[in-house]
This record gives structure tokens, sequence and C-alpha cells, in this order.
């Protein structure tokens, strides 16, 4: 298990009312488009497709264990509806029948029955239900994040069958199908081009009462996701309300000590989760940071700056007086998924990385801040130099085993503790290291080894990387870029299986944003 679930019963948090106000007037108006599937499938272990033709499913009729995968073409987000008419004699008995969803085919190849992950399986999207009466129209009522249907008859009786008619889904996103299509692509290869549009449809997805981190799981706002999406939205669509009503549910919900949730609910009531990552409630600064470059809008910054603030002044309290930072118990730092390296150096990065954004974002306000913000920062930029460098391989070193990972060495050089000269040297000799990547087990850590790389200069090796690695995912059949993904090790699952994959998360859009931002 990567990942260790945080219960903190003891916390109190605050509900700022005029912040969820604003957040609540902040709200994009959901768009509803309906979609018919284009094709019937059969998929087998080789993962092989064969083809019906969607013409021909009313006519085919279904009893007890026969199955039929519907086929929507791409990747939607929304209720799906059916009809469902009885053929034969009257009904003897209720219909039971089950829909299991999936966002690539292959989640349909696993047994849900034989799931042993440590997430719950309430995640694995199937409905099972007793029908009384027929013909009926079926709406199920949950929403789902599907391309795929797959419909099972479990039973109906010797003495009839059914027909299946009219599936839809009704689509909803914050983003029109036709804004999608209007987007300019800027990618100087066709493969690039191709990276730009999954990376739109997965934003496009994920956009919806907030920007969710994955539409199928955990369908909430987590901040690590936001601050990328954000990029990603000024970029592309533009819906910079969106970004302000979610740093205003951030800002409303805080701890009585001020820190910011690493996510919250909000199927219905916006409720902040017990949970608490020390690199996630940093990135409220650099969220907002980056809002107030993207909008200009000093009202609703200078309003959320206190919040931004208050997250430095924790972090900072964390840090000793050598400079170096010691993560505590109970903010613990995520950087990546995995418990299998050490994330000290990395997180000292993302301090220093997220205090410049502080010092920036104060300025663009007019803010004079205390010059205990630029000692703390020149502070841990020294600990971080003398400490944590190792001069003689070029590369840092984390935690009491002197670890050399290539977290740190992304993290420091985006935080920027030395000259441009002596960065390039350190990059050079961690992708001689590191390269080809192994270890790596999200988009959202390769999204910053990207940046690294194009930090300093190395253009090839950055397009390289993002054609290798979210062009490997577009060749295993994503339509939208997925949570996790090992390229030597499709089928990877940090929940232990992948039927609770999200294969369209949020803090894997972020190409078309690099694309555009670095003219790649």
């Amino acid at each position: 298990m990567s990942f260790k679930f945080q219960i903190n019963e003891n916390i109190k948090f605050t509900r700022n009312k005029e912040f969820l106000e604003k957040a609540e007037e902040s709200k994009s108006i959901l768009n509803y488009e309906k979609y018919k599937p284009v094709r019937c499938i059969e998929v087998n272990s080789s993962t092989e497709i064969k083809n019906t033709q969607i013409k021909d499913l009313h006519s085919k009729q279904f009893g007890r264990d026969d199955s039929i995968i519907l086929d929507f073409g791409e990747h939607h987000v929304g209720k799906f509806s059916i009809d469902i008419n009885r053929v034969g004699s009257m009904m003897d008995a209720p219909l039971t029948i089950k829909f299991q969803f999936a966002e690539i085919s292959n989640e349909l190849l696993s047994n849900p029955d034989e799931y042993d992950g440590w997430l719950s399986r309430s995640w694995i999207p199937i409905e099972t239900l007793h029908i009384d009466e027929l013909p009926c129209k079926l709406h199920l009522p949950r929403r789902y994040s599907f391309r795929y249907v797959k419909i099972t008859v479990i039973d109906t009786s010797p003495k009839w069958k059914i027909e299946l008619n009219n599936p839809i889904v009704e689509a909803q996103s914050a983003i029109l199908n036709r804004e999608l299509s209007n987007i300019e692509l800027s990618g100087s290869t066709q493969s690039l081009q191709n990276i730009e549009k999954v990376s739109l449809k997965t934003l496009a997805e994920c956009m919806q009462d907030v920007f969710e981190d994955g539409p199928k799981r955990d369908q909430r706002l987590w901040l690590g996701d936001l601050h990328l999406q954000a990029l990603v939205n000024y970029s592309t669509f533009k819906k910079n309300s969106l970004v302000k009503r979610c740093l205003y549910l951030f800002a409303g919900m805080t701890t009585e000590d001020g820190k910011v949730s690493a996510n919250i609910f909000t199927s219905k009531d916006e409720v902040p989760d017990d949970t608490f990552l020390l690199d996630y409630s940093l990135f409220f600064v650099s969220t907002l940071k980056d809002y107030l470059e993207n909008t200009q809008d000093q009202e609703t910054v200078r309003e959320l700056y206190p919040t931004a603030k208050k997250q430095i002044d924790l972090a900072l309290a964390c840090v000793n007086g050598d400079g170096k930072l010691i993560i505590p118990n109970e903010w613990p730092s995520f950087i990546d998924w995995g418990d299998g390296f050490d994330k000290i150096t990395a997180t000292q990065g993302v301090l220093i990385y997220v205090l410049k954004d502080f010092l920036e974002l104060s300025k663009g306000l007019i803010i004079e801040v205390d010059d205990e913000y630029n000692k703390k920062l020149q502070l841990l930029s020294d600990y971080s130099r003398k400490k944590l460098y190792d001069s003689s391989r070029q590369l840092f070193i984390s935690g009491e085993n002197a670890e050399l990972n290539i977290y740190s060495q992304v993290w420091m050089i985006l935080a920027g503790v030395f000259p441009e000269n002596i960065e390039k040297s350190i990059m050079l000799a961690t992708y001689k290291r590191f390269f080809p990547i192994k270890n790596i087990e999200t988009p959202y850590m390769y999204h910053y080894v990207v940046t690294a790389l194009l930090k300093v200069n190395m253009r090839t090796e950055a397009i390289d990387l993002i054609n290798n690695y979210w062009g490997s995912m577009i060749s295993n059949g994503a339509d939208t870029f997925w949570e996790a993904y090992k390229p030597d090790e499709p089928n990877f699952s940090p929940y232990g299986s992948p039927l609770v994959n999200s294969y369209c998360h949020a803090w894997s859009c972020t190409p078309v944003y690099l694309i555009n931002e670095y003219n790649l």
C-alpha cells in the first residue's frame, strides 16, 4: 500500500461564510449534451475487438447470461439511459440486469468479484437492478465516467427475453464539445498535436462543478491537481471563474490554525477532508500567484492572500535553525505515489519554489513583506547547496541514507538553488543516471520532470519524454490520460487493481500546457 489514510478526528475546521458565498457565485454552468454509442463490441483477453453494427442492436434478443458491450466512441461523463422491452410471454419473473461502466476496454477483462485492492470496492462502477415491469425507459441515477458499457442479463425466464434500444449518455461538463473542438493545436509535430487533443479532452471531462481530480474516482477537488489544471485552463479554455471558485472553497474551509486541506468533497455540501499534505497546502500559494498573473483579479487575490501567507508561515515553522525542513508526521508530503523513495529533499525544493512564488505574489500585489521571508529563503537555499548537494556526483542526496532519487533533482532544479550552468550539469547527471525512467508512477510527477528539462533548455529530451510517456498511453488505447501509468507495466495500479484506477485524471492533462508554454 503506497498511501496511508489520515484520520484526524480532532481537527476542527472553520467556515468563512463570505468566501463560500463567493465560491457559489463563481460556479460555472454545466452543459449537457446527448450521445449515442457508435458500435457494439466484444473484447477478449488479447484486447482484440470484434465489431457489431449498433443499428442491429434493437433486433437482438437477450436472455440469461447474454451480454453486449456498447462503445460510445469517446470518453463521456454523465448519466446513462436505455429502453428495455419484453419479447415473448408475460413476465413471470423480474428481470435482473447488470451494467458495468469502463473508461478503457481492459477494465472489462477483470473480474470484479476477485477484486483485492486497498481502495473501497464500491468505486467499481457496476449497477445490478431488478426490474418488475417492462417495457421501461431506464434512467440510471448515478453519474458515470466511461466510454464502454457492458450490459449483462443475469436472468429473465424461459418464457421471455428482452430487447435493448436507444442507449444514450447525457454527458455533462463545464466545456461544450464545440469549445473543445475549436481549440487551436500548436504542437510542432502530429504526435504532439495528438497528445494535445487527448490532454484537452482529459481536462474538459474533469471540469465539472469544480476541477475534479477524476470524474470516475475520486470525484473531488484536490489542491495538487488544481495547481496543474489551472495552468492548463489558462492556456486553453480560460474558464477562470472555475479556478476562482476552487480557490475560495479551499480558503473558506481551513483548520482553526489556518491550514488548507489537501482536498474537498463537493458532491452535495462542500466539506474539507481531514487529509493534509505539506506540498499540497503550499501549492495554494502557487495557484493563487498563477491566478493573479493570468487574470489580474487583484480584488480576489488580495482577499485570499492571508490564506496563502498562512501556508508559508506554517511550513516555515517546520524549518530548523540550519535551514533544514523537518516534515511533521501529521503533515506528510506527497511528491508522488509510492513510499519507496525519500521525500525530504524534494519537499525542501517545493518549499523553496513556493516561497519564491509567495514573494512574487506579494510583489504583484505591492505588499511589503517582512525581510524574515527573504532570510528564510536564503537559509533554506544555503542548506540545500551545502548539505544536500553532492558535488562529486553533481546530484542532490536525500535523507539519513543519502539516497539518490530523481524527485530530489527535479524539485531542486525547479527551486533554482543554483545558477543556470550548474542546474544544467545537475540535469545532465540526472538524465544519465535516471533515464529511461523506471520508478515514477504518475503523469503528475512526469509533468515536473519535463518542466525541469525545459528549464535547463533540454528541449529534445523533454519532447522525447512527452512522446514516449503520454504518447505511449495513446498507443495503449487512451482517449483521455490516466491517473497512473508505467510504460513497461501498462496495467499498473497503485491501489492493487486496475479496476479502481482512474483513466481520465486531471493531473495528466498538462502536455497541452507544456507545448503551448514552451513552443514545443
